[in-house]
């Protein structure tokens, strides 16, 4: 049923770029002077930003680089006051944060496993109601939802948690919560998955759980992470953008940034310094 709904999606894209209406290139998503100002202080400065379709894609600095607030461009939590925002070439500037969802941008902690007393299962199915069009409408019977345990089960599979389905949400660990929060987000078929800090306030084994998850989950999707831990960073990003001031500083691979004489002095005060020990 999965592969026949996305194959169903890449017909009806290829459909529109035939007709002109969309012209699916290397590029998913990109920012053109993308500005958002705070009376007077401009957070974010200027930025273009050219993230890879099937690419895993880091957005990192210091503290107070902007990351966030680029972020919530994005996902228009915030307007800009100046600059574009494109996915799939089409201009999603003044669309509002459901109709980008919509369009498969989706940010992990918009459909997040916020109902801590509800079962795993059952957080993953409230995600899965939009498919039957009953998004959050709780009063719907218990056999329509049961419809959804078989994709459900399925989304579980994927993220190491089924022998957890049953279990009340607020029992499981930090980490296991982060990966039914990565489940209930692909539970809505992201194009494109927005992962704000996903191994924050991890130990070392739930970091190294949930990198590998995020490494499996990006096959057949593109992935923008905002992430603080270097290690991290190296070990599964295509790409790294940095920021510095809500301006980029510079961008490659992390063998490329991992050199950057001003990246070093930005994360370190030193050119000399180790980006590897830079990941407060």
């Amino acid at each position: 049923m999965r592969q026949k709904r996305t194959e169903l999606k890449l017909k009806q894209r290829l459909k529109q770029s035939t007709e002109g209406d969309m012209i699916l290139g290397d590029t998913i998503l990109e920012t053109r002077g993308l500005t958002k100002e705070f009376k007077g202080f401009t957070a974010v400065n200027g930025v273009n930003l050219r993230v890879r379709r099937g690419s895993i894609h880091a957005l990192i600095g210091p503290n107070g680089a902007g990351k966030t607030t680029c972020f919530n461009l994005l996902t228009k939590f915030l307007e800009p006051t100046a600059g574009q925002i494109v996915f799939n070439g089409i201009d999603i500037t003044g669309e509002r944060p459901a109709q980008i969802a919509r369009r498969g941008v989706i940010r992990s902690f918009q459909i997040s496993a916020v109902f801590p007393h509800l079962t795993v299962m059952q957080n993953v199915r409230v995600g899965l109601q939009r498919s039957l069009g009953t998004s959050f409408k709780f009063w719907k019977s218990e056999r329509v939802l049961n419809e959804l345990n078989d994709r459900a089960m399925d989304l579980l599979t994927q993220v190491g948690l089924t022998d957890f389905a049953d279990t009340t949400t607020v029992e499981l660990s930090y980490g296991r919560k982060r990966a039914l929060e990565i489940a209930t987000t692909l539970s809505m078929e992201p194009e494109l998955m927005l992962l704000d800090e996903p191994t924050q306030g991890m130990g070392h084994e739930d970091v190294d759980r949930v990198t590998a998850l995020i490494k499996k989950v990006s096959a057949g999707r593109t992935i923008l992470m905002v992430e603080h831990n270097m290690n991290v960073i190296a070990g599964i990003s295509d790409t790294i953008t940095v920021l510095q001031r809500g301006e980029v500083l510079a961008e490659g691979s992390y063998a490329e940034v991992s050199k950057n004489a001003l990246v070093m002095e930005a994360y370190m005060g030193s050119a000399d310094a180790s980006l590897a020990g830079a990941h407060a």
